[in-house]
């Protein structure tokens, strides 16, 4: 089942879980991620269900290689020659070009200036969150003509602050960068929020309009999560705005 999301000026959201699609376990079914030792022809053939599910041509959407770092690209043509560059953030000013991030406990954040015609999607693990990744997906959207009082922003599933346990070293240095995430776990250890360090920085950015989404990945049996099965798929999330 994918759960989608809109604006009455166009933006348009959507969030897999991890059924509707043809990969064997541990990787069922709905895996969209290409490089967490699924067989290729099972990826393809789910990014295909999933994108035309959405009313989307799968060639119509871009998805980058995820490293954990803060680097924004801007996507418009395909990759040269086929190959996703590394990157957490990236960005399009391009109207009906879908944007994609996958996560498996990571916050995925979606951008949309429906005005301005400018989307961006950034994944935010706690790497990411503590590099910036937010604010640098937001600059690059603002340099595309984006401004922050337009922003939708909306985060899909993602393990909450009551399941990501880290050691007190790490809640700390978390919490010195990126104030507001710093957490406890349900059992009473250290942890961090990493959605609610997003809402933070877009916050801070001057973005208003954000939507956290209440699905914890760790928690719920509908969707990969890698603190609880290690080895697991992908889910994605897309942004898009309706071609005018």
């Amino acid at each position: 089942m994918i759960e989608r999301q809109s604006t009455r000026s166009g933006a348009r959201f959507a969030f897999t879980d991890r059924w509707g699609g043809v990969s064997a376990a541990p990787y069922e079914s709905l895996n969209l991620g290409g490089a967490v030792g699924d067989v290729p022809a099972s990826v393809y053939a789910n990014r295909e269900l999933a994108a035309k599910a959405l009313g989307l041509v799968p060639t119509g959407v871009r998805w980058i290689n995820q490293v954990h770092g803060r680097r924004v690209v801007v996507a418009a043509d395909p990759w040269p020659d086929g190959v996703a560059p590394e990157a957490d953030g990236v960005v399009t000013a391009r109207r009906g070009l879908a944007l994609a991030v996958i996560t498996a406990d990571c916050t995925p954040v979606l951008l949309a200036d429906p005005v301005a015609g400018v989307v961006g999607a950034a994944h935010a693990g706690r790497p990411g969150l503590l590099a910036g990744v937010v604010p640098a997906t937001v600059a690059a959207m603002r340099e595309l003509g984006a401004e922050p009082g337009r922003i939708a922003a909306r985060t899909g599933p993602a393990i909450c602050g009551e399941c990501y346990e880290v050691p007190e070293s790490m809640r700390a240095e978390a919490a010195g960068q990126v104030p507001g995430c710093e957490a406890t776990t349900r059992w009473g250890t250290p942890a961090i929020d990493i959605p609610a360090g997003v809402r933070e920085q877009l916050a801070a950015e001057g973005i208003e309009d954000v939507a956290l989404s209440p699905v914890c990945t760790r928690e719920s049996r509908g969707h990969f999560s890698y603190r609880r099965d290690a080895t697991t798929g992908r889910q994605a999330s897309y942004v898009w705005l309706a071609a005018s």
